[in-house]
Parts: structure tokens; C-alpha cells; sequence
């Protein structure tokens, strides 16, 4: 068997890997020195320099002590589960039924769900911080009422009678229908790809749609399943945006609404303590390596990427 070249691959791959090292690999060493540093309230000539595992201490002791810090761990841990879940097998879900459906209904049902990931995030967050407000004027509370299930309005966020369960509702509801349109789209590209005779050859066998969905259409999934649950997996991890806002807002509680990356900026921009804070984003891209390598084991990565064992 001929050896690959690498040349041609190299300098196609080259400003790619260059923008890899500049914007990924060059802030990770950074952030990762920064760790073992002192750094507060940005003084770099005053503590870059001091190189300390105390950061790590303080990390480590805060993982096991802090109930504050517990809370933003099970959040974070709930949170990532379930948005995954609702991203994978809701786009998987959305694709499908878009597929199947006449193409006057799927165009419009696909732009519909595209609609929260056009938002702008301050706009999209806004509209969830109304519709949750707790008094009268919020959207849920006015709709309650009306309809006789409550007596008075309730602070959905922050009622500690609903927390932990009310916050992380929200944050899988909020975040679950902006992710949920990544993986729509990505599955309908794929299933617009499969060709025409499978489906119509199934058909003329006398396939139901749910024999079709399951042996002709989903297994030829594999790849964009594999490629969808790894993005959302590590998109969720890293993901604050709308939580921040909706936390500064007081839409959802400090600790049960926040997950470890919005722990990471907080601590960085709002208590000064950079040292600490590039110590925990440490620990977030670590995780994130372990998790994306274990999805792609389970998922049966190494075994998609074997040759087919057959003669061709």
C-alpha cells in the first residue's frame, strides 16, 4: 500500500493548526501558568513570576468544604446530562420528523426552531427572564393565575421550596432549545444526503415509517451522532452566556444556577482572584479532554475508523 503524503495535508492543514496554537494552545499554557501564580486584580508585575500550588490547595479545599461550591457542581453536572440529552435525541427527533414531513410544513417548522439560536443571547435571555419573573407580570405567574393554578405569583428561580429542581429546569429548557436546532440541522443535511432508492426500496417492501426510521434512516447516523453528542458535550461544559445573564438578572439563584464555567469567569472578572480562576478553567479543560475521550469510546469511535474487513 502506497504511503500517504503528508505534504499536500501539512499545507492545507497549516493555517488551521496555526490558529489552533495561537487562540487554543498559547492561552492554555497561559492560563495553565497563570494557575500556579498568585495573580490578583490583573497585577501581573507584581505576582507573575511567584510560581505556588496554593491555588490548587484552595481549589481542592473548596471542592470538598464549600457547599456553595458542591451546589455549582451538581449543577453543572445535571445541567450538561440533560441539555445533552435534549440536544442529541431532540435534533435527532426534529431532523427526522422534518424529513418525513411534506416540504411546505418542514421549511417553516425548521426556520420555527432555528429562531432561538438567531437571537441575539441578551434579547433570548431577556424574554426567559420575563417569562420566569416572579411577580405578576411575569409570562408563567400571569398565566397561572389566569387559569386559577396558583393564588400568588412565584418566584420560580429562587424560591427555595423549588430549588434545586426550578433552576435547573430552566437552565435545560433555556439552554436545551437554543442546542437543540445544532443537531436538527446537522441531521437533516445527513438524511437529505441518503440516497432517494434506500428509502423508496424500503417502502416498496412494505417498511412502516418506524422500520424505516430505525433500520434505513438512523443507522447511517452514526457518524453525525458521534459528531453532535461530542460538540454539544464539550459546547455545554464551556457554556455561560445565558446563565450569567440570567443569574446578574436574579432570574435564577447565585449557586444553584450556576455552573463551573460561569464559576470561572465570576471568579476572574467579578472577585478578582485570577490565579484561582485560571486554576479551576485548568481543571475544566482537563475534564473536558476526559469526557470527550470517553464519549468517543463509548460511542465506538475507534471502531467506525477500522477498515471494512471484506474484499472490495
Amino acid at each position: 500500500m502506497p504511503r500517504p503524503r503528508l505534504g499536500p495535508a501539512a499545507f492545507f492543514l497549516m493555517p488551521a493548526l496555526f490558529l489552533i496554537a495561537v487562540f487554543y494552545i498559547a492561552p492554555l499554557m497561559l492560563s495553565i501558568y497563570i494557575g500556579f501564580t498568585p495573580l490578583r486584580d490583573w497585577n501581573l508585575h507584581r505576582y507573575l513570576g511567584s510560581v505556588t500550588t496554593y491555588n490548587y490547595e484552595r481549589l481542592l479545599h473548596l471542592l470538598l468544604h464549600d457547599p456553595d461550591v458542591g451546589k455549582i457542581i451538581r449543577t453543572t453536572i445535571v445541567f450538561v446530562s440533560l441539555t445533552l440529552l435534549v440536544n442529541v435525541l431532540g435534533g435527532l427527533a426534529l431532523a427526522l420528523a422534518a424529513f418525513l414531513m411534506e416540504e411546505s410544513i418542514s421549511l417553516p417548522t425548521r426556520l420555527a426552531w432555528m429562531l432561538p439560536r438567531m437571537t441575539p443571547i441578551a434579547v433570548y435571555s431577556l424574554i426567559w427572564y420575563y417569562f420566569f419573573l416572579g411577580d405578576r407580570t411575569g409570562t408563567l405567574n400571569s398565566i397561572l393565575l389566569r387559569l386559577g393554578v396558583i393564588d400568588k405569583p412565584v418566584d420560580w428561580g429562587t424560591n427555595p421550596a423549588l430549588l434545586p429542581y426550578s433552576d435547573w429546569a430552566i437552565l435545560v429548557l433555556v439552554n436545551g432549545l437554543v442546542g437543540v436546532s445544532f443537531g436538527m440541522v446537522v441531521f437533516y443535511s445527513a438524511l437529505r444526503s441518503i440516497p432517494r432508492e434506500h428509502i423508496i426500496a424500503a417502502r416498496v417492501d412494505g417498511a412502516s415509517t418506524w422500520q424505516l426510521v430505525r433500520h434505513i434512516l438512523v443507522p447511517q447516523l452514526r457518524w453525525h451522532l458521534v459528531y453532535v453528542t461530542i460538540w454539544q458535550l464539550l459546547s455545554l461544559v464551556t457554556t455561560y452566556a445565558h446563565i450569567f445573564l440570567l443569574v446578574e438578572w436574579g432570574a435564577l439563584d447565585r449557586w444553584w444556577g450556576s455552573t463551573w464555567a460561569l464559576y470561572v469567569f465570576n471568579t476572574a472578572f467579578s472577585t478578582g482572584d485570577q490565579g484561582l480562576a485560571a486554576a479551576a478553567s485548568t481543571l475544566l479543560v482537563a475534564l473536558g479532554v476526559v469526557l470527550g475521550l470517553a464519549a468517543l469510546r463509548l460511542l465506538g469511535f475507534q471502531r467506525m475508523m477500522q477498515e471494512p474487513r471484506g474484499e472490495i
